[in-house]
């Protein structure tokens, strides 16, 4: 008997170091209860299905939180900024957030895209885990630190689809010369490819398809897809999204409104993005079914796997990519070391773990 309460103990005390290294806040209500008004641009449609929507979540989420003394305004892309504006209207404190896919910034950094989506790199809950626990989040805020940002996760889509085609895709020769929409790393993959690639914002991609100024085009999955009725313009309907196996999301925050707001204000929209960020990932893997089964049945879309042939050579590709990227910088290095590190161990585990059960499963 008093083995065992020694035992429990140990327990106790081991968790509450536990406790302290995850730093749960425990932070003094502030008798200042001063009211902030926040303005937040998203690179999203007002009111878009998951994307939009998250951003709605996440500004009630920071004010709930704050127990009202964070207000909100949310913006759609183009209402205060263009969609590809965000970026610089965060950093400059037009808004003092944003909500958007770091890899839209490629053009500011080229690491950028580790912190949203690498071809056939992690997964929703590994890029989450990378950031949270395996030393991501850290170089996250060395990346943004220069442009005056503080980028957190604030929502996933899980993996997405391979995109919308107006043609069969059955060799690599078939990438050549094709116009497609991809943004980030994935688009440096098809150029490599033989594709001619463009980066529209999502608002754009519809009529670009419909009218042919390109032919394909990618952008979430069957939940977002069937909401902007790609379905009506492209008929074949690609898997797996080898080029987002994740797409992380992401608040962007001004660093000097952030850093005038108290502690457990800041702790209040840090919490809040957590929660977003698990709630679009949850809303994603409900939907995405459902309305993938919608455009098969009702709108006769074409669902069509990529042959084997074709995501071996793209995963070559994107290897040749990858360390073309993380030649360009120390940091871009530094960041690509611990992202591949952290895939490495990932996926070693995943064979015991994921893997084994959904094949267990399936059996």
């Amino acid at each position: 008997m008093s083995n065992q309460k020694s035992n429990r103990r140990e327990f106790v005390k081991t968790l509450g170091l536990g406790a302290a290294a995850v730093s749960i806040p425990s932070v003094a209500i502030a008798k200042d209860k001063k009211v902030h008004q926040w303005k937040m641009v998203t690179t999203w449609p007002k009111n878009f299905p998951g994307m939009g929507t998250g951003a709605n979540y996440l500004a009630k989420a920071i004010e709930n939180l704050s127990g009202g003394q964070i207000k909100v305004k949310v913006y759609g892309a183009g209402e205060l900024v263009p969609a590809l504006g965000v970026f610089d209207a965060v950093s400059r404190g037009t808004a003092q957030l944003g909500h958007g896919a770091a890899y839209y910034w490629q053009g500011k950094h080229p690491a950028t895209p580790f912190f949203a989506a690498v071809p056939f790199g992690l997964t929703a809950t590994e890029l989450t885990s990378w950031i949270t626990y395996g030393g991501g989040q850290e170089l996250w805020n060395e990346l943004y630190a220069p442009f005056g940002l503080q980028g957190y996760l604030a929502g996933n889509t899980g993996v997405q689809m391979g995109g919308w085609f107006n043609k069969e895709i059955k060799t690599m020769k078939d990438f050549k010369g094709l116009k497609m929409r991809m943004p980030g790393l994935g688009g440096e993959v098809l150029r490599k490819a033989g594709a001619t690639v463009v980066n529209l914002p999502g608002g754009e991609l519809f009529q670009a398809l419909k009218t042919g100024a390109i032919d394909a085009t990618e952008w979430v999955g069957p939940y977002n897809d069937l909401a902007f009725g790609f379905h009506k313009a492209a008929k074949f309907y690609y898997y797996p999204g080898w080029h987002e196996p994740t797409a992380g999301l992401e608040c962007l925050i001004n660093k000097k409104a952030l850093s005038e707001l108290p502690k457990h204000l800041q702790e209040s929209v840090r919490i809040a993005c957590e929660a977003a960020n698990q709630n679009m990932f949850s809303e994603f893997n409900a939907r995405n079914n459902e309305a993938l089964n919608k455009l098969i049945t009702k709108h006769k879309v074409q669902l069509k796997a990529f042959p084997d042939e074709i995501l071996t050579t793209l995963n070559k590709y994107s290897k040749e990519v990858l360390d073309e990227v993380a030649k360009k910088d120390a940091l871009t290095k530094k960041i690509y070391k611990s992202f591949l590190s952290f895939k490495k161990q990932s996926m070693s585990y995943q064979k015991v773990s994921e893997q084994a059960y959904t094949k267990a499963r399936e059996s």
